[in-house]
């Protein structure tokens, strides 16, 4: 028995999309090649309806490049480099995940307040943290201390908050955190004031870790659909109006 012939607006009706919507998914390989009538006109089957649905399933979780390329490897019969993309998004994901855990406890124990006085030269800050003096000048360099300079000794001067962003860059640095990563942190730690109006901002981004995770298995269940079909990309040769 041949599959159900479906036009270009049964596919786009599913999902709210234009006909031509699904017209441009066809011609970048995200649906198999669609068979066409003597006049032109595409004939899409359950397979096409199925791909449509993985790759729509999949964009939340993996983007529309990385969605696009798997769609278009299974399409391929590439099914191993489709594979290794889903494995890659979830390795992403992961070290996502780690950086925000390494941002939490690094924040968890700055938790208790510096004193509000109190300042530092450069090398009793540095032997404080464990680490040399042009290690702190590098991280200036990087953005990520902003120390002002004595104006009789021009020596480098760090204040209460430079003391607690100095031991903030030290806990993600020893976490593997990038110093551009940690630069935009110390940043957002400036602009909120401190580190605790920082919570809410690590709980939106733990739910949206969240989010993005089930968003994958649901994408990865549609696959398995689509996978699942005999032959994917294949459709009858029938032809349909529209």
């Amino acid at each position: 028995m041949s599959s159900p012939r479906l036009r270009p607006v049964d596919l786009a009706r599913e999902h709210g999309l234009s006909t031509q919507a699904v017209r441009n998914y066809e011609d970048a390989g995200i649906l198999p090649a669609a068979q066409r009538s003597a006049y032109g006109y595409r004939a899409f089957s359950a397979t096409h309806a199925q791909a449509l649905r993985t790759f729509l399933a999949l964009v939340p979780g993996f983007g529309h490049a990385t969605a696009t390329a798997i769609l278009q490897a299974v399409n391929e019969q590439r099914v191993e480099h489709a594979l290794e993309l889903i494995d890659a998004g979830h390795a992403q994901l992961r070290q996502d995940r780690q950086t925000l855990t390494t941002v939490e406890l690094a924040l968890r124990d700055l938790a208790v307040p510096e004193p509000a006085t109190g300042s530092s030269f450069v090398g009793p800050l540095a032997r404080r943290l464990g680490v040399r003096p042009a290690t702190l000048r590098k991280w200036e360099r990087a953005g990520l201390l902003r120390p002002h300079r004595d104006r009789t000794t021009g020596y480098r001067v760090y204040a209460a908050a430079d003391i607690r962003d100095a031991q903030l860059a030290h806990q993600l640095r020893r976490g593997g955190y990038p110093l551009d990563r940690i630069a935009l942190l110390l940043d957002q730690v400036r602009t909120a004031g401190g580190v605790e109006p920082l919570e809410a901002t690590l709980a939106d981004w733990r739910a949206r870790l969240t989010w993005r995770g089930r968003a994958m298995l649901a994408g990865a269940g549609q696959l398995h659909a689509y996978l699942s079909i005999e032959e994917p990309g294949q459709t009858d040769n029938s032809s349909v109006d529209g």
